[in-house]
């Protein structure tokens, strides 16, 4: 596949897919699911494109991925809103956290931290999205989900970056820290106490792993263990 089609920030897709998956089974997996899933990958693509051209001004790279995902994703986003009316009601949401993106992208600051904790709660938000495909009534549980979303994959910022860009920063590190015991507390005050066991391994993983020899590809294979018993515990507490 050329360059510019396919992104290279591996750490998205668990974003990608786990708030998603959050709202689908918390309301009811239907069909309508599979055609949003596909709008939202498309949505992805097309972004990223978006906002690597945005950043380098490499058109000749960047056009063609953004003309093919973006003639894919019109049709998909309008028979979306065709079958289901109420989606359009979330998509304002998305809009202010996306041109914080675009601004950091423009001033070539993809990592800075604002910017990521935008993207967080961009991706986060798929969760009322799912969830009102899916046809659910219980916003506050939602809600939950949601506010859950946000707390886990901010920790998994602090924690890549005190991994990889922030690996001597001695005052990320205690933040870092300080962040993910601060999420194991909150986690036996807010939610339910089967998450309590993910939440204390991911909160030894922000101690101990910076100390580690970790290359940044066992960092990533270990990253997708741990969303996947994020993801396994949460779908279990609240689904089953």
């Amino acid at each position: 596949m050329k360059k510019g089609y396919i992104p290279n920030q591996h750490g998205a897709w668990a974003m990608l897919l786990i708030p998603f998956l959050f709202g689908m089974f918390a309301a009811k997996p239907v069909w309508l699911h599979v055609l949003l899933f596909l709008g939202w990958f498309l949505a992805y693509l097309f972004s990223y494109a978006f906002l690597q051209w945005l950043r380098t001004k490499k058109t000749t790279i960047y056009r063609r991925p953004m003309q093919v995902y973006g003639s894919l994703l019109i049709p998909i986003g309008f028979l979306l809103l065709v079958l289901d009316p109420a989606l359009a009601r979330l998509v304002p949401f998305f809009i202010p956290l996306f041109l914080v993106n675009c601004y950091y992208a423009r001033r070539n600051q993809e990592r800075a931290l604002l910017n990521d904790l935008a993207a967080v709660v961009q991706f986060s938000l798929m969760v009322f999205v799912a969830y009102q495909a899916g046809g659910g009534t219980d916003w506050r549980l939602a809600a939950e989900l949601f506010g859950f979303s946000i707390l886990y994959f901010t920790g998994t910022v602090f924690y890549v970056k005190t991994m990889i860009r922030e690996k001597h920063n001695a005052m990320y590190y205690r933040f870092s820290v300080m962040y993910h015991l601060a999420l194991l507390v909150a986690g036996a005050l807010w939610f339910p106490p089967g998450l309590l066991v993910p939440l204390a391994v991911l909160a030894v993983r922000a101690v101990w792993s910076p100390h580690t020899k970790l290359s940044v590809k066992q960092t990533g294979i270990l990253e997708i263990a741990y969303s996947v018993l994020i993801a396994g515990t949460v779908l279990v507490v609240y689904v089953a």
